[in-house]
């Protein structure tokens, strides 16, 4: 056991080894869904939660669109809207979170042009006027005149569409083969939707826009360098800083001691007569939003309010000024760890914050190497020392390595700001104490259970004349076979059992269960125990039974029709009517003598046991008093059967099909048995989320039995459906949580 427990465990190693952040080799889908919960909810304990009063958002807000029109409002505002932020408030910089790339045509000035060509091209008075009054007309160059020398950075986006280029890109942070020897991640693209030439040739900078997009949506990271065309361009964020700064050189960032040919650039570095500034970036070149806390860490400020001088100078002096919007309509709305509803604008302003503050965290490339040597030691300790430890030291073993892992990551983060990855350790840690605990329960325990167990005579006595006849046939050592199990049990006991005294609750047990045992033994079942109220029996052991599956359904259907017939003998000793619930389920199990020094019994064990008794317990959640399993119903194939649905039971992670067997073929009458294929029509709707037809469906089959419950309970849940809508690649099935 010690052995093959050790060869699971390094088999785990190499799966995690080779998974996620610690190679990159393959993914594993959970462990990255584990590692951004882990960050995301890391990240929201640590934030600082204050607002930075450096940064202002201008807002293109509700407000600002009804006072000043719909977006895009003409360049002639949005120059005044430069010449109050530079001239009157006294901004440090200026950034665009939008991108002009379209011409400013409101001015009519195309409509004036296009009279003097044609109807007034005769007309010295117009021709002139025209001349004058065109300068103030060309709102394009009005506007690039107002943002000429002055500290005005121009948002632009990169797509990964090919070929679809419009505008043009300003000069790249780093030209065409600067990182050639180096093969870095680059996040890359194809085609870019840039500001007019006029415009961009006049900006201080400009900076793209572009959010890393995480596999499930979200936004956690800004690519701080961008490949297009072989050159690399910088991001909004770095621009209005690098420009806020006086346009510092920008440089890469390497290990110290390492050659040209090593492959992780671990930074950027801003060379700034404050000293040098650092922005730790990852393999890909990306930089984790730094974010200070939920939408507002920055003072927001309606445009309107600026260009209608309704704003104190001192609120904007020397400030940095991001210009974007957060209406809903402006389609400018992100999903982040701290906000599934998040202003992008405020993206930008955080990494301006976090690169001023230098509190960014970094990612860099030997993270990967210190994450293989913590797995490998982990890894190989835990391997090694599980399987010699019990269950309580094992528990305070993997208490403490959880510890340590948990430790050493927040300590990294805290201190050094370094995000380090602890998804791949804590799955590995559970999956390994998991594995361990669960091989030494289900391979060691039952090893002891065959070795220690007595072989009595435990033999139902209808059996034992066939028996004696044939004894080599049988035998009481375990063995596994293919059987169907049998679970009966009353509802509603508790209630029951209340009303009655101990004397008549006797009666009324003996009066129920003797003909009910009876009908198990004549289809050649046997019972393996009573609980309480319960009937547990089984066919296919210790005699060999070919038809075990069909007895058992036989066996379950009588036991039902016969209870219907003690009803009115129970009435009349007024005794309340008892209603049971049949789970039937045919599969290998293990079946023998088992207990203990003490006691021993003949009885049978397995999930396929397990799942016989979720069966029973589920006939109430369907309304019907019989439930066999896929495996029953496969093997007996000339009943009737309605499948009732596919569920997931508590234990099972596997979903199972579930059908109510409804008689011999022969013997079902036509109309129910057209009911059943118009209600397998109803099920195939339901399944493919189709409620309008399904619900019509429903509605013919409760015409035709309105007495039905389980039509009743598919009604509630479509009600629900269309309320609480399942996923698009829902399957249809049915998760039980209790037993």
């Amino acid at each position: 056991m010690k052995k093959h427990s050790f060869l699971i465990g390094i088999g785990l190693l190499i799966v995690l080894l080779f998974a996620g952040n610690a190679a990159n080799i393959y993914r594993l889908h959970f462990v990255d869904q584990l590692s951004d919960i882990v960050y995301d909810y890391r990240l929201r304990l640590t934030m600082p939660k204050t607002v930075d009063d450096r940064i202002v958002i201008l807002d293109i807000d509700e407000k600002s669109l009804k006072e000043e029109g719909r977006w895009p409002w003409s360049r002639d505002r949005l120059g005044l809207l430069m010449d109050k932020l530079f001239d009157k408030y006294g901004v440090a910089v200026a950034g665009f979170d939008v991108v002009f790339a379209e011409k400013d045509e409101s001015s009519g000035l195309k409509v004036l042009q296009k009279l003097g060509q044609n109807q007034f091209k005769d007309d010295p008075r117009f021709q002139t006027t025209l001349a004058q009054i065109r300068p103030q007309l060309e709102y394009d160059n009005l506007f690039a005149e107002k943002i000429k020398n002055r500290n005005v950075v121009l948002g632009y986006y990169l797509t990964e569409k090919k070929g679809s280029i419009s505008g043009m890109l300003p000069e790249p942070a780093f030209p065409a083969g600067s990182f050639k020897s180096r093969p870095i991640a680059f996040t890359s693209f194809n085609g870019y939707g840039a500001n007019l030439p006029e415009l961009q040739q006049v900006a201080a900078r400009a900076g793209h826009f572009n959010p890393a997009v995480d596999t499930d949506g979200v936004v956690r990271r800004v690519p701080m360098l961008a490949e297009y065309d072989g050159a690399y361009y910088e991001s909004l964020s770095l621009a209005m800083v690098r420009t806020l700064l006086g346009h510092p050189k920008l440089l890469p960032g390497f290990a110290e001691g390492k050659t040209s040919g090593y492959a992780g650039l671990e930074w950027l570095e801003l060379d700034t007569a404050i000293g040098a500034l650092k922005i730790p970036v990852d393999r890909e070149v990306t930089t984790l939003v730094p974010f200070r806390g939920n939408a507002g860490s920055f003072r927001y400020i309606s445009i309107a309010d600026v260009l209608h001088d309704r704003i104190d100078i001192k609120e904007l002096k020397d400030k940095i000024v991001l210009i974007g919007t957060t209406a809903p309509g402006l389609l400018d709305l992100r999903a982040t760890p701290v906000s599934e509803v998040y202003p992008g604008v405020e993206v930008h302003a955080n990494m301006i914050s976090g690169i001023l503050d230098q509190n960014l965290k970094g990612q860099p490339a030997y993270i990967m190497g210190a994450e293989v040597i913590w797995l490998l030691l982990i890894g190989i300790s835990l391997s090694f020392l599980l399987p010699r430890l019990g269950p309580a030291k094992s528990m305070l073993l993997i208490a403490f390595i959880f510890a340590i892992s948990l430790g050493l990551s927040v300590a990294s983060w805290q201190y050094v700001n370094i995000l380090m990855p602890v998804a791949n350790s804590l799955v590995m840690i559970a999956l390994m104490f998991t594995v361990d605990m669960s091989y030494g329960y289900f391979v060691e325990s039952r090893t002891k259970r065959q070795i220690t167990g007595l072989f009595g005579q435990y033999v139902p006595s209808e059996l034992v004349d066939e028996m004696s006849k044939n004894p080599g046939s049988v035998s009481m050592e375990g063995e596994s076979r293919e059987m169907t199990i049998l679970f009966s049990d009353v509802r509603s006991f508790t209630t029951i059992s209340e009303g009655l005294d101990a004397k008549e609750l006797t009666l009324l047990m003996n009066e129920f269960l003797t003909p009910l045992s009876r009908i198990v033994y004549k289809h050649r079942g046997t019972i393996d125990k009573y609980m309480g109220d319960c009937i547990m029996a089984f066919w296919g052991a210790p005699l060999l039974d070919p038809s075990h599956a069909r007895n058992a359904i036989i066996a379950g259907l009588e036991m039902l029709a016969t209870l219907e017939t003690l009803q009115p003998r129970f009435k009349e000793r007024g005794w309340p009517e008892i209603h049971i619930g049949v789970g039937i389920n045919t599969g290998r199990v293990s079946v023998g003598n088992m207990g203990s020094e003490v006691r021993v019994a003949y009885t049978v064990m397995g999930d396929d046991v397990n799942l016989a008794s979720r069966l029973e317990g589920i006939t109430k959640q369907y309304g019907v008093g019989i439930v066999v399993g896929e495996n029953t119903k496969n093997t007996v194939t000339d009943f009737v059967y309605r499948e009732l649905d596919q569920v997931r039971v508590k234990g099972k992670d596997k979903p199972v099909a579930i059908y109510e067997p409804i008689g011999l073929a022969s013997e079902v009458d036509k109309a129910l048995q057209d009911e059943i294929k118009l209600f397998h029509e109803f099920r195939r709707l339901y399944v493919k989320q189709n409620w309008d037809l399904a619900e019509v469906q429903l509605l013919n089959l409760q015409r035709m039995s309105p007495k039905t419950a389980l039509y009743g309970i598919y009604a509630e849940r479509i009600a629900y459906f269309r309320n609480n809508p399942p996923p698009a690649d829902w399957d249809g099935v049915f998760v039980f949580q209790t037993k």
